[in-house]
């Protein structure tokens, strides 16, 4: 499936973005604005930034997957 097709389904949530330059990132996918994901990234300490990636940079994104059922180690 095209990555652009994954595009509504993703929306609210943290999502990994292929870039095709060989880099990647990830946040949570806020939406699109004309050819551009709206992605908010996580800077430092309490500060988070609203990314905008052009179309033609990305290669593919991905949804993170659920977590696993585990007994918490703390």
């Amino acid at each position: 499936m095209p990555w652009q097709n994954k595009i509504r389904y993703l929306i609210g949530q943290p999502i990994g973005i292929s870039l095709s330059n060989g880099q990647g990132t990830s946040g949570v996918l806020c939406g699109v604005s004309g050819e551009k994901l709206l992605v908010i990234e996580y800077l430092y300490q309490s500060q988070f930034a609203l990314k905008q990636y052009d179309f033609y940079m990305i290669q593919d994104i991905n949804g993170f997957p659920p977590c696993q059922n585990q007994q918490p180690l703390y």
